[in-house]
């Protein structure tokens, strides 16, 4: 093709360019710049194509540079932070160095150098979806997590964070997850920071076992100041998802400690981490990437609940009154008395048989044979009457037996 056009004849006729390069798929511009430079520089110019990299580049990295850059990442890793290629970027900017690299040159510098390696399946930050209270002391999340000291002795970490500004409210270090270690630091926080509207944790006994049937003692603890004491769905540790996160930097930064030998020595090391991080680490999930005591004090704090003192936290239960009992005397052969159970069921042979929840604390009387169960009341009255079920059934309802389903024989209409 390049050698028909630096010999193309100069009497062609009308229509023979366009058709040339509709057949080998170049534009016309393409075509008669490759022309020109045949007509200016010899047919042995166009035969072969021209290096289109640019001659200088003043932007490259210099070797230089890329050294400053791994340097800067060692450094932080040593030290227990951050070392992406984001918080290298801003390490490196609050250096006041002459050159500081993009964050994807900086991706790109440590895959280079073998320090990093490429994720493509890693989830990019746009595809989340973060929910943010509006305000400092809008919710506070606590959550504890598991360290060690020497001798592979067992502590926790109880962590509080305030959700708007991610600030670190409070540390504190305790032997166990215990309730009094959580009212411990919710009152250093409260004390140093204000009291918050609302009170996020998991389901925990320690935090709020309120989805466990019973008020914990933090619950208490909080709803005397008017805090919302609010918790996450079972099994979704993502609701916590920024405390869940902020354990991760502890243990980054910890893991570069000396193993402590006590209690005081960890919370010491914690109070440090909790400066770092709220002082001088810009926090990356903060819109400008400021610090959290930046976003903490950019905001005006929300304000405080009204204490709940002198009223009952919650009103006691109700009790059910229970139906007067008449067991009956002298039962004759056959005949079994259960009393029915708060679901509405009671138990012959380790079947569970369904009655009735309306009857649920009563006593019945139970007459069974090989092909029916039949259970009345202490009158005398049928409640329910249910069929045997066959063997390896262990619950009957009211509509048809639960157990093993028998083998399909042929196959279903809608298959």
């Amino acid at each position: 093709m390049r050698l028909a056009i630096s010999q193309w004849p100069d009497d062609a006729p009308r229509g023979a360019v366009s058709t040339f390069c509709a057949e080998h798929g170049i534009s016309r511009k393409s075509f008669y710049e490759l022309r020109k430079r045949a007509k200016e520089e010899g047919p042995s110019a166009v035969l072969e194509p021209r290096n289109r990299r640019p001659r200088s580049n003043p932007s490259a990295l210099s070797d230089e540079v890329k050294a400053q850059a791994v340097a800067v990442r060692a450094a932080l890793e040593a030290s227990g932070l951050d070392y992406g290629p984001i918080s290298v970027h801003d390490k490196m900017q609050s250096m006041g160095l002459t050159q500081v690299p993009s964050t994807a040159s900086l991706a790109r510098i440590f895959r280079q150098a073998g320090v990093a390696r490429r994720e493509p399946r890693k989830k990019p930050r746009s595809a989340w979806r973060r929910f943010v209270y509006p305000a400092p002391n809008a919710c506070w999340q606590l959550d504890g997590t598991e360290y060690v000291l020497t001798g592979g002795r067992r502590c926790v970490i109880l962590q509080l964070i305030d959700d708007h500004s991610r600030f670190a409210v409070g540390s504190h270090v305790a032997a166990g997850e215990t309730a009094e270690a959580a009212i411990a630091v919710f009152d250093k926080a409260v004390a140093a920071h204000g009291v918050p509207q609302r009170l996020l944790t998991d389901n925990g006994p320690a935090f709020n076992p309120s989805r466990r049937g019973r008020i914990g003692r933090l619950v208490e603890h909080a709803q005397v100041l008017g805090v919302e004491t609010i918790t996450g769905k079972p099994y979704k540790p993502t609701t916590q998802g920024k405390n869940e996160r902020f354990h991760q930097t502890l243990f980054r930064y910890l893991d570069k400690q000396p193993l402590a030998d006590t209690l005081a020595e960890l919370q010491a090391q914690v109070d440090v981490f909790d400066h770092i991080y709220n002082t001088e680490r810009p926090h990356q999930g903060l819109p400008g990437r400021v610090t959290p005591l930046t976003a903490w004090k950019a905001t005006a704090k929300a304000d405080p609940p009204r204490p709940t003192t002198g009223r009952p936290l919650l009103d006691p239960p109700t009790p059910r009154p229970r139906p007067a009992q008449r067991p009956p005397v002298d039962l004759p052969d056959g005949v079994l008395l259960r009393t029915v159970g708060t679901s509405g069921t009671i138990s012959v042979d380790a079947v569970t048989y369904m009655v009735d929840v309306d009857h649920a604390f009563e006593q019945v009387l139970v007459v069974a044979d090989d092909n029916t169960i039949v259970i009345a009341n202490t009158d005398g009255e049928v409640v329910v009457e249910h069929p045997r079920p066959a063997p390896g059934v262990r619950y009957v309802g009211n509509r048809r037996p639960r157990g093993p389903r028998p083998t399909r024989t042929k196959s279903s209409p809608k298959s």
